[in-house]
This record gives structure tokens, C-alpha cells and sequence, in this order.
């Protein structure tokens, strides 16, 4: 198995996490059944750490798989279970499975305060792990949990730690049918079931976790094919999402134009990137105030801000929406005269041009001037 291979070359271990939306999805069953299976492979698979949960179906599904005797602390008058990190790391295994990636070690069981900071030795030390995480414990969004649902999120996991992990799947769940199997007893025991369906588990609050999920997933995904296109050097625009970039000059009007760019990524539902060229020679260069300005313009709007130098306009807007993938292209009307665009050559047609060839819309909008000039409309240098 490719996950095994670092454990037998003395490399870095893989970790592979499966994450939900929230408890009861299936995430530790999907770990079960993909530790399973590796080992069905003859890869040498152990548990580190599982918590079936009382959930029958997740317990039947470990099943021969080797499980490392865990740790028994005393904490506070009570005895509590840790996976034993010295005893996997001794036993050396190819893949390690170990649930509940944000978990907090009980105090005094070990070296480190979290558990995924235990995943990171084993990492370290050669042994792939496969781990859990519901949507609600990433650090960046558990704030924003808290104030959907009214549940306080008290473990935490940083971002990176998910972010860094070689394969991410989601493993999805409606909302219906998560609150049939809590009532069917199948995620909590009947005595806890009817409270956390009128609280944790209201349908609005499982639609919105896994509407985080989703899109956390896809931008992961989107990432990882940037990433892929830009190595490969797509020639052509794959058009897998709408990408909306907005080429921003100092010219009069400038703000009209984000804003018209920014409700055709509102209603495309797309991220919309502000892309200002800074001519290296200085020519029809902008003020910095001014084009601060224009900044704080985009970012009200929420838009991505991006500065790239070149003399050539056309051509520095292209080669940045080939690297992003951008689908569409807005810019503001030229307001120069044909005399200028003969001798200059006009940006707009040479960008229609090479655009045209690898499949990328340009949205030309009107330059208009406001009836109450603002600052950041107050440019008076003219297009880069």
C-alpha cells in the first residue's frame, strides 16, 4: 500500500482524515472499514486509539484488527484511557488508526496536550495514521460554530494540521438522515437522544455544519487542481467553478467597475480576484494613496487584492488568469482616444485576443462618472 511505503523506507509517515459534519456520520466506521481493508492487503495495521461510542455497528467493525493496550491514568479522583504513544510507536506498525484527531490528552498521560500532536510523532517516526475530525473543532471555524448552533467547542484543532494531511474525504451525511439514526438510538443512547435533537441537532444547525464541510472539502479540492494546472501548464481554462477577476487601474471610475465585478461574482457564486498591474518603467503609474484606496475597496467587497509588474498589461492579466483559472475578466472601458489606441495599442483588444483563445469571458463595463466623487474615484493618471 502507497501509505505503507514511509514506514519501510524509514520516511515520513501519510495521514489520511476522514472528516464530517458532525457525530454519527460514520467517520470512525469509515476508518475501521479502510483500516480493514489495508490489512485484508497484507498491510500491518493496528488501533491506536478507537472509541466505538457504544455505537454496535462501529464496534463490529474492528473485527480482527489489532488493537495497542491503551492507557490508564488517574486524573481528579477518576481512571481515565489514553493511547499509549510509546507502546505504537514501539509496536512500529505500517498504519496506525487512531480516532478523534482534536482530542486532549488527559493531564499527565503522556508528552503532549493533543492528540494530534501525538499523530505528528507517529508521523515523524515512519507510521501512517488515518484520523477523525468534525467540521466544528478546525480552529478557524469553531468560533463561528459556537455561534450557529449555541454548543461551546472546547477541543481544537489548527487548521494546518488538516490542511497538511495527504488525502482529506469527507464522509457525508444528510441532515434527515443524521436525526433518523439518532432517534433510531444509533448515534446516542435514548436519554441523551431527544436533547441533542432539539438542540446540537436541529436541522438548521446540521444544514450549516455540513454547508462548512462541503465547502472546506472543495476548496481543498479546488487547491489541489491549481496546483495540478499550474504544474502542468494547462494551455486551456478548465471551468470546473467560476473565477471572476477585475483588472483595477487608476482611471476615473474605477470603483464602479469592482463594484459591478463583484455582483456578477455574487451571483455566479465565485471568488472574485482584484488584479492591479504596476508598469516597471513607472509610466501611468497610480499614487500610493490612491490606489490604497482602491484596495480598501476590493477588500470591503471581498475581493482577493493582487499586485503583478509588467509593461504589458494584456499580457501580465492573461498569464495571471491562466494561473488562477480565472472563467471571466472585467475591466472598465478605455476612455482614450482611437489616435492614443493607435499608437499605443489598445489593452482591451489585444486582451480580447489572447483571452479568446484559451476560453476566457471578458465582461467590458461602462466607465460612469459618480455624481459624488469619493476618494478612490479621484484618479487622475489614467490607465497602466
Amino acid at each position: 500500500a502507497h501509505v505503507a511505503a514511509p514506514a519501510a523506507s524509514g520516511g515520513r509517515g501519510q495521514l489520511r482524515i476522514y472528516l464530517g459534519s458532525a457525530a454519527g456520520v460514520g467517520k470512525t466506521f469509515a476508518m475501521l472499514n479502510e483500516g480493514r481493508r489495508r490489512g485484508a492487503r497484507g498491510t500491518d495495521v493496528v488501533i491506536g486509539f478507537v472509541e466505538p461510542h457504544g455505537r454496535a455497528n462501529t464496534a463490529d467493525e474492528i473485527g480482527d484488527l489489532e488493537i495497542v493496550p491503551r492507557l490508564r491514568v488517574s486524573y481528579r479522583g477518576g481512571t481515565f484511557e489514553e493511547m499509549d504513544l510509546d507502546a505504537v510507536l514501539a509496536r512500529a506498525p505500517q498504519v496506525a488508526l487512531v480516532d478523534e484527531l482534536a482530542h486532549s490528552n488527559v493531564p499527565g498521560s503522556g508528552r503532549h496536550e493533543k492528540r494530534w500532536q501525538d499523530i505528528l510523532e507517529l508521523l515523524d517516526a515512519g507510521v501512517s495514521v488515518i484520523s477523525t475530525v468534525n467540521i466544528q473543532h478546525l480552529e478557524s471555524l469553531a468560533d463561528a460554530v459556537e455561534r450557529m448552533t449555541g454548543a461551546r467547542v472546547q477541543e481544537r484543532v489548527p487548521d494546518w494540521v488538516v490542511r497538511r494531511a495527504d488525502q482529506l474525504e469527507l464522509v457525508d451525511s444528510s441532515p434527515e438522515q443524521l436525526r433518523r439514526r439518532m432517534l433510531h438510538g444509533n448515534i446516542y443512547p435514548p436519554d441523551k437522544a431527544a436533547e441533542a435533537l432539539t438542540h446540537f441537532f436541529r436541522p438548521e444547525n446540521l444544514t450549516a455544519l455540513r454547508e462548512l464541510s462541503l465547502r472546506f472539502v472543495a476548496d481543498e479540492t479546488e487547491e489541489e487542481m491549481l496546483a495540478y494546472l499550474r504544474r502542468s501548464r494547462a494551455p486551456q481554462v478548465w471551468e470546473t467553478t467560476e473565477r471572476i477577476m477585475v483588472a483595477v487601474t487608476g482611471a476615473e471610475g474605477s470603483g464602479q467597475v469592482m463594484h459591478r465585478a463583484a455582483r456578477i461574482a455574487t451571483r455566479a457564486k465565485a471568488d472574485l480576484h482584484a488584479v492591479h498591474v504596476v508598469s516597471d518603467t513607472g509610466k501611468g503609474r497610480t499614487s500610493r494613496r490612491d490606489m490604497e484606496a482602491l484596495r480598501g475597496v476590493a477588500e470591503d467587497l471581498g475581493a482577493q487584492w493582487h499586485e503583478r509588474h509588467g509593461d504589458e498589461v494584456a499580457t501580465a492579466l492573461l498569464d495571471f488568469a491562466r494561473e488562477y483559472q480565472v472563467t471571466q475578466i472585467v475591466l472598465g472601458a478605455s476612455r482614450r482616444s482611437r489616435w492614443e489606441e493607435l499608437r499605443g495599442g489598445s489593452i482591451l483588444g489585444r486582451l480580447l485576443r489572447a483571452a479568446g483563445n484559451v476560453g476566457v469571458d471578458v465582461h467590458v463595463i461602462a466607465r460612469r462618472t459618480p455624481a459624488r466623487e469619493g476618494p478612490v474615484d479621484q484618479v487622475g493618471s489614467g490607465e497602466s
